[in-house]
């Protein structure tokens, strides 16, 4: 049985159809992704399948019994009342369950998804937010869940939650990503949305991929010979053919059948054409830093003894569970924020660009070309003057929504307007703050692209696990409890790395004593001390068998599905017992020395 059907679907908003004529049906069992370059009307469709728009023709149906829940892609400014009440606040009066079981099932929800009930939602940091709103949408017990860029403002650990979470519940699924890795676990079939059309691909991601740039290069053969028959057909009408003879008068209707089909024709959009304007190179030490620790006024170290030398041309990936201190450690490296304790050495010739996350740099009031040049109809970019409107094009701006007010972009549309805005700005050291939301997979490559060429230095701040592996060269983890590791690669050089040293931890012998070196002899035990070397070695075992719990529950990732505050906990006690083994192995050598 399907659970969502829609039949010669078609909307369209005074240009082109959003959606034409288009076709769908999602049956029970299936985790649907559905793609598309950014306005392409994924979140139309969204809305069309969830009944919130209606389409200017065709049906949409849901079979009696079955409820649809939409998880939006943008998080509401504010939403007064706590937690419960939100969650609460999505069950459906349809619903035949008593009200004690939809208590029931509001409390599962509380507890599972990790969410403080009473505390008020607007309070909640992004990723709680996420969270909330993912609960509200399955207090109905959905028969579709509709997520729209899910994993939006959620950091990895909540993420790889989510994606437990949702593959535990079998849920049946239609949603939107920009995320690849979630892409590829969560997706068992796969909707490209394309020129208003719809088509269908029953595979994994990589081999839609394969597939699609196949039929993208038959799509472009195809039109090479249409285009070709019609320059030849227009080249024998210049000729001035007979216009009385039949042939003549076949010939030129099917002219005209070509030339109405060709205006019909609805090309595919291309890549953008990113370029970074590079400054003049800084100095080889770009940020030197040295045992900085950072505290808010009566508050917990957020960063403590960390240390770090980030030369030219490094590319830094930032990792760690959202309000763990990532933005506070990048204001600290750009000379914004002074650390608490610590040194800071800053070289020369920097030129910072700062990519901010909530887009706060776009003015909604003007419009997209104004947000670029201002009151100018040109901009500067790598030292040549361009025309904004041409500029634009590049970034995938048609000269319509160049014009148009910045408030009806898309995420999507928005983020490619801070980053051109940005590009036309001389730097030398990128800071990018979560780039990569809402962007289309195809724009996701240009980005990558020009990064990795990128000759200056990059600090990125990141829960795009793809991302991070294609682009930075080294990660900065926040493990909790205020500490930061540095790792070589990106996120699967780090989580190989995490997992070789646990093994290894496992693994490795116990380090035999070694003795004490000779001395003058020490004065002889007392009673207590006696005692006290009678008990030491089941400590140190006992010590050493913690260690080796510790170790092992730090090595498996499902440790990290809480939002990282148990693994914090692990990590903050198992510093402890090395630190108490290494001082109890100390004292039973001193000890039986001078036994």
């Amino acid at each position: 049985m399907a659970l969502l059907s829609l039949l010669d679907v078609h909307v369209g908003f005074g240009g082109p159809p959003v959606l034409d004529r288009l076709n769908l049906q999602i049956e029970a069992g299936e985790r649907v992704c559905l793609l598309g370059r950014n306005g392409a009307g994924k979140t139309t469709l969204m809305r069309v399948a969830a009944g919130e728009t209606q389409p200017d023709s065709g049906t949409v149906s849901v079979p009696d019994g079955v409820r649809l829940a939409r998880l939006t892609q943008e998080i509401p400014d504010s939403l007064p009342g706590t937690v419960r009440e939100i969650v609460a606040g999505g069950l459906s009066d349809a619903d035949p369950a008593e009200d004690w079981e939809k208590d029931i099932r509001v409390d599962d929800l509380v507890a599972r998804l990790g969410l403080p009930e009473d505390r008020a939602f607007d309070d909640l940091s992004g990723g709680l937010k996420r969270r909330c709103l993912l609960a509200r949408a399955l207090a109905s017990d959905p028969g579709l869940l509709l997520l729209d860029e899910p994993t939006n403002h959620m950091d990895l650990d909540s993420i790889l939650w989510m994606e437990e979470f949702l593959l535990e519940r079998r849920t049946p699924l239609l949603f939107v990503t920009h995320d690849r890795a979630f892409l590829r676990r969560m997706a068992n079939r796969i909707l490209e949305l394309d020129r208003g059309k719809l088509t269908s691909w029953s595979c994994d991601y990589d081999t839609y991929l394969v597939r699609k740039e196949e039929l993208f290069e038959a799509e472009e053969r195809q039109r090479a010979a249409f285009e070709k028959k019609l320059t030849q057909e227009e080249a024998w009408s210049r000729r001035s053919p007979g216009a009385r003879r039949t042939k003549s008068n076949a010939r030129m209707e099917a002219l005209k059948r070509l030339r109405e089909q060709r205006a019909g024709m609805r090309t595919a959009t291309g890549s953008a054409k990113m370029e970074i304007s590079e400054a003049e190179r800084s100095g080889v030490r770009v940020v030197e830093v040295e045992k900085i620790a950072f505290a808010y006024p009566g508050g917990n170290p957020v960063i403590r003894d960390f240390s770090l030398n980030l030369s030219r041309g490094d590319k830094f990936g930032l990792i760690g569970p959202n309000g763990a201190g990532k933005t506070t450690l990048v204001r600290m490296l750009l000379g914004q924020l002074a650390p608490t304790s610590g040194s800071i050495k800053f070289g020369t010739k920097l030129e910072v660009v700062y990519f901010d996350q909530m887009r706060g740099q776009i003015d909604d009031s003007r419009t997209v070309a104004e947000n670029i040049a201002g009151d100018s109809d040109t901009v500067e970019v790598q030292g040549r003057s361009r025309h904004v409107i041409s500029y634009l094009q590049d970034f995938l701006f048609e000269p319509s929504r160049a014009r148009s007010k910045a408030k009806v972009l898309s995420g999507g549309e928005r983020n490619r307007l801070l980053l051109a805005r940005l590009f036309t700005k001389p730097a030398n050291v990128l800071v990018l703050d979560e780039p990569t939301n809402d962007l289309d997979a195809e724009t996701l490559d240009v980005l990558e692209d020009i990064l990795v060429d990128y000759s200056g230095t990059l600090i990125v701040v990141s829960h795009d696990r793809d991302f991070l592996d294609n682009v930075v060269t080294g990660t900065l983890v926040f493990e909790g409890d205020g500490i930061v590791t540095e790792h070589v690669g990106g996120y699967s050089d780090w989580r190989a790395e995490v997992a070789r040293l646990a093994a290894a931890r496992r693994s490795a012998p116990a380090k035999p004593v070694e003795a004490a070196p000779k001395g003058p002899s020490p004065a002889k035990l007392s009673n207590k001390e006696r005692k006290e070397l009678e008990t030491l070695p089941a400590r140190i075992e006992q010590l050493e068998s913690e260690q080796a719990d510790l170790t092992a529950q730090l090595g498996d990732p499902d440790l990290y599905k809480d939002g990282g505050a148990r693994a914090a906990g692990l990590q903050k006690r198992l510093q402890e017992t090395e630190s108490e083994h290494a001082a109890s192995l100390a004292r039973w050598m001193e000890l039986d020395a001078r036994k």
